[in-house]
């Protein structure tokens, strides 16, 4: 990783280009190689959360708009769903949508999608998500550099200034479950300043360019899609 005894190549880059899917050699996609089982070979399986009536669309293929429409509905159903529930389980397996359905059905849903709108962010929350918990042990030590220059940002984040491992996975889960049961801006705003120390630390470091490049990019996307749910403007 950055140290002597850290592995800075096991810390996949962090793009969100959507326009690449999630089949792309580097950014999101790449991220399908950072731990086993990430990628499942279960394509198109219809997760309960989901209408099974837009599913039953995605094997036959779908034109651009009828893609960007069912991200758009899938994104909202989901969201809505599970904001007006109080069942554990739902939440559950809201949060496990990728570990249990696979990459590969969430990418096609929503990877397509621009930052600035429902199904792209959220696509990029499930993402934070995974690459937190398959990094934790390099994330923690690159938070306890980034940290004393932080600022407002590790308050934001909600980590402590030497976190573990576990530390990192907890704030995972806890940053994806308050976007669907807690304030979805607050969450968004909680993973916007995670990738800012981060990226800044990374700076510091000189190492990772390119992680430290997408991680800002991403920092901004969860600032502006925050402003905009705030708005009423995030669909």
């Amino acid at each position: 990783m950055a140290r002597a005894s850290w592995t800075f190549r096991k810390l996949a880059p962090l793009s969100t280009d959507s326009s690449r899917g999630a089949s792309s050699a580097s950014g999101y996609g790449s991220m399908r190689a950072t731990g086993a089982g990430f990628a499942s070979g279960q394509r198109f399986a219809r997760p309960a959360q989901l209408d099974p009536a837009l599913m039953d669309h995605m094997s036959g293929g779908l034109d651009p708009q009828q893609l960007s429409d069912m991200s758009h509905a899938t994104a909202a159903s989901l969201l809505d769903r599970v904001h007006h529930t109080a069942d554990p389980e739902v939440v559950r397996r809201t949060l496990n949508l990728v570990e249990t359905e696979g990459v590969d059905l969430v990418a096609e849903l929503w990877s397509h999608s621009d930052s600035d709108t429902l199904p792209g962010i959220l696509w990029r929350l499930y993402m934070l998500r995974t690459w937190m918990q398959r990094n934790g042990d390099a994330l923690s030590r690159i938070w306890r550099v980034g940290e004393p220059a932080a600022g407002p940002a590790s308050v934001v984040a909600g980590i402590d200034e030497a976190p573990t491992a576990q530390d990192i996975a907890n704030t995972a889960d806890s940053i994806l479950s308050g976007a669907f049961t807690g304030d979805f801006a607050m969450a968004l705003e909680r993973a916007g300043a995670f990738c800012d120390v981060i990226s800044r630390a990374l700076i510091s470091m000189k190492h990772g360019e390119s992680t430290a490049q997408s991680l800002h990019r991403t920092a901004k996307d969860f600032t502006v899609a925050a402003k905009l749910w705030r708005e009423g403007r995030l669909d």
